[in-house]
Parts: structure tokens; C-alpha cells; sequence
């Protein structure tokens, strides 16, 4: 089956290493692409949360697949989120087609694009990280808990629903919250010329135009990879956000098995394989 060349791919918020992770569907998209450039925008390894117990085979399949990307000629740039800013001890390192930055400032088309995962615009983060953290647990368990009740939910016919989602659409600060991320991300894109903005961290997929009395920016988030199962993709001046589609991408999982099971042993995935043994051992 034909993969689908993409210039540039941005996936974040995977948390793997929690149970909320939806890691085999987010393999079945890896293997359904063939990206120039993939960016792994935050989030990707939830070391808050990680746990010995609980890394299961397809969430470390997912890292093998990463490896393997890097191994064969796309350029991987994994930009530190939150939930893994224990990387950031490790920024600027680079090695073969593998990158670890904080953020990243990329030309596309002759237009500006500025990636970063958006944890700083996060109080609670900043001045009470003990209690980002508790709400960060608190969030895996109530994922964990929906998980149960669509569960039942599938095997009675009826649809699945999600309670986050529910709960933050009906809270208005987390609404507003929501609202003032996106803005203050843009305003800042504007006031240093960036023609794109492209985020994480708050869980939220969205395309739109921001503008104000200086100009004006498109601001991206790709969501995440626990509820929204979401990426940015741009190809031939254009930026898309794909949502998973099991039907059409489900086919990719046994075909594609192999690829992510065999990475070639040369130096470029050597080095790959290097960083990301070396991200493992740091969370241990």
C-alpha cells in the first residue's frame, strides 16, 4: 500500500507512558506517511507520569518507528514539551537527521513559521508545578475512566463521548483559557513577523487567522494524541489538520509491521537510536 508523501509533519501531546496514549492508532498514521520533516512538538514521552510498570510494546513501537523515520532520511526534530522538559538538559543536540530543541524557527515557502510547545504561557506550570502535576494525573485518570465507559458504551450501540471534553466546554475559565492561549501565542507570532504559529500543549486542534492592530498570523495546534488523535500536516504551500481515520489507516498496521520492526543499521540511525536510548535511561 502507497504511503503519502508529506513535506512536514507535526504531531504532539502523545504522553506516551500513560494509559490515556492512543499509540497504536498513532502508529498506523506514521505508517500511512512518508514526511521530508517530522516535529514532535512537546509532550511526546510523559516523564511526570512515567511509570516501570506501564510502557507497553506498542508505545515503545511508536519510539522504534521515530528511529526508523530518522534512518531513512526524514529529518526528525523533537521539540521539549512540560510533561518531558527533563530533555531540556539535552537541547541543541543533534545527530544525524535527529534534532532536540526548545523551539524552532523554520522558512517555509519564503514564509515564517515559529514552533514551540506553549508551556510557557501556562501559570500553573510556572509557579505551581507540583500542582500542574497532580492535575496532570488526575487528567490521565479521569482518560482512563472514559476508556471504561465507551467500552460499554461501544458494545450497547450506542456512540462514544468524551468527559474532558465535555467537562471543559461547560467550565467557562477553561474556555476562556483556551482563548487567551491561542491569542497571546499570536500576538507574540505578530509582533516578531512570524506568518505561523504552530503549538501543543493545551490539547486543542485548531486553524485560524489571528489579527490585530499589527498585523496578522495564522495560529496552528496540532491537539494531541489522547482524545482528539490529530496532526498538522503542510504540503505544497498548504497546512492541513488531519484528523485519524480508522478505516483508511488501520490498513497500514499489519502491512507496515515490519517496517517498524526493521530499521536499517547505519550511522544516521546509530545516532537516532543513540538519543532516544539516552531520553529512556534519563526517565529510569
Amino acid at each position: 500500500m502507497k504511503k503519502r508523501t508529506v513535506e512536514l509533519v507535526v504531531i504532539s501531546d502523545i504522553h506516551l507512558g500513560t494509559y490515556g496514549c492512543h499509540a497504536k492508532e498513532l502508529l498506523n498514521y506514521l505508517n500511512s506517511i512518508k514526511p521530508k520533516t517530522l516535529i514532535l512538538n512537546g509532550d511526546i514521552i510523559d516523564i511526570w507520569q512515567f511509570r516501570k510498570r506501564y510502557f507497553p510494546k506498542s508505545h515503545l513501537k511508536v519510539i522504534k518507528k521515530i528511529i526508523s523515520f530518522a534512518s531513512k532520511g526524514t529529518e526528525v526534530i523533537y521539540i521539549t514539551g512540560n510533561h518531558d522538559e527533563m530533555l531540556r538538559k539535552f537541547s541543541d543536540a543533534e545527530m544525524g537527521n535527529f534534532k532536540l530543541v526548545d523551539k524552532l524557527v523554520l522558512e517555509l515557502d519564503g514564509k515564517k513559521a515559529w514552533f514551540f510547545h506553549g508551556d510557557i504561557f501556562d501559570a500553573s506550570i510556572q509557579n505551581a508545578k507540583w500542582l500542574a502535576k497532580l492535575g496532570g494525573w488526575g487528567y490521565d485518570m479521569l482518560i482512563l475512566f472514559n476508556q471504561a465507559i465507551n467500552w460499554i458504551l461501544v458494545r450497547m450501540g450506542k456512540e462514544k463521548f468524551s468527559l474532558s471534553k465535555k467537562i471543559k466546554n461547560s467550565v467557562k475559565k477553561a474556555v476562556k483559557y483556551i482563548n487567551d492561549f491561542e491569542d497571546v501565542a499570536s500576538e507574540l507570532a505578530v509582533k516578531n513577523n512570524y506568518n505561523y504559529v504552530v503549538c501543543g500543549h493545551i490539547h486543542q486542534p485548531q486553524m485560524r487567522e489571528y489579527t490585530d492592530k499589527n498585523g496578522s498570523c495564522y495560529y496552528l495546534n496540532s491537539g494531541d494524541w489522547i482524545e482528539n488523535l490529530t496532526s498538522l500536516e503542510y504540503h505544497e504551500k498548504e497546512w492541513k489538520l488531519v484528523h485519524y481515520e480508522r478505516e483508511s489507516m488501520e490498513a497500514f498496521s499489519e502491512s507496515m509491521e515490519e517496517d517498524s520492526e526493521n530499521i536499517n543499521i547505519d550511522p544516521k540511525a546509530l545516532q537516532a537510536s543513540f538519543i532516544m536510548n539516552q531520553i529512556i535511561t534519563t526517565i529510569k
